[in-house]
This record gives C-alpha cells, sequence and structure tokens, in this order.
C-alpha cells in the first residue's frame, strides 16, 4: 500500500487541504491519505487554537465522503509536541507493509533541516514537497534537494488565516471550507475570540 501522510494543524480544515491532497494522491498514485492533525505543533503557539479532538472532528467532517482519505488521531493521542520523526516512527509500526510518503509545502520543506531528526525522517519515508504559493523550493542548494520528489499542485489561495480572520469577522466562510466544517464552526462558535 503506498500511504501518504499530510500532516498540520487543519485549524481549521479547508478546500486548499482537500485540492492538494486530491490533487498529491491522483499524481502519486497513492493509495490513502492520511490526515493527521497534531496536537501541539512544535513551530506554533496560538493559545487560540482549538484543541486537538475539535480540530481531529473537524478535518473527519471534511473528508467525510472520500474513501481515499483517512484521519489519523496519533498524534491527538500521543498528546505533547508532535514532531513528525514520532508520526512516522510509529507509523512505520502500523503500518509495517506500507510504503510512506510525507507530504510538506514547499515553506515547511525550506526549514526541514531545522526539524527534530530530519535525517532519520528521510529513512522512515519518502518526502513530498508540494508547491506553495511565494515558495520556491527548488532554490534550495542543498544535498537534502536531491532526496526529496517536488510536486506541483494547483495553487489555491486559500489559508486557515485567513478563514479564521472571517469567522471573527462574522463574515462567509461558505466554499472556503467544505460545507460541514463551516456548520461546525459556527455551532461551536470557534475562531469568535
Amino acid at each position: 500500500m503506498n500511504l501518504g501522510i499530510f500532516g498540520g494543524t487543519f485549524n481549521p480544515p479547508h478546500m486548499g487541504h482537500l485540492i492538494v491532497a486530491e490533487s498529491v494522491r491522483d499524481q502519486l498514485h497513492f493509495d490513502k491519505i492520511l490526515f493527521i492533525p497534531s496536537a501541539t505543533p512544535p513551530n506554533k503557539n496560538d493559545p487560540a487554537m482549538p484543541d486537538g479532538a475539535r480540530r481531529l472532528e473537524m478535518t473527519q467532517l471534511a473528508i467525510d465522503g472520500n474513501s481515499d482519505f483517512e484521519v489519523s488521531d496519533i498524534e491527538i493521542r500521543r498528546r505533547g509536541i508532535s514532531y513528525s520523526v514520532d508520526t512516522m516512527k510509529a507509523l512505520t509500526e502500523l503500518y509495517p507493509k506500507a510504503s510512506l510518503s510525507l507530504i510538506i509545502g514547499a515553506d515547511n520543506f525550506l526549514e526541514f533541516q531545522t526539524w527534530k531528526s530530519p535525517n532519520e525522517i528521510l529513512t522512515l519515508a519518502e518526502v513530498v514537497v508540494i508547491s506553495r504559493p511565494g515558495f520556491d523550493a527548488h532554490s534550495v542548494k542543498s544535498e537534502l534537494a536531491r532526496l526529496v520528489r517536488f510536486v506541483n499542485v494547483p495553487q489555491i489561495g486559500i489559508s486557515g488565516t485567513d478563514i479564521r480572520r472571517r469567522a471573527k469577522l462574522g463574515r462567509s466562510i461558505r466554499y472556503l471550507v467544505p460545507q460541514q466544517v463551516e456548520e461546525y464552526i459556527m455551532f461551536h462558535s470557534l475562531y469568535k475570540h
């Protein structure tokens, strides 16, 4: 089984995430894309961020009906800081016969060498770097750039930051997030503070 690992805060999960995941799945012929909401990302400290359980629920709602996508609570259950290397180790035990590919944005790739145990990540999984607006991952001149796969995906101008701002101001987020996610955000009054 070829498994694409797509981690993130998913704060909230939005149409851009889904379009990127589907594009990568289609281009690289993954059997599944596994969405993994982080418990506590090492590089983001946002006290207003909904807890992991809420972001997990929203991610499950976002992929509802797509049999090519699954959500894992592996990082939420583990708690604490969510390091990719720890997640990849756990996934190699859970899926011993699977070929794992870690999907990251070009913006994250530019900082990959600062991650916890980046070389170990490269031994556990193929790293797939997706294009992102405003980031040229190909400009990285390093040995690392030769060890990853670059994939062009549609450039979607949707950001979690903008969605949270719009929700806070009471503006529409329709078509930026799946309808079930929009309803969940409104019902739970997320991002109002």
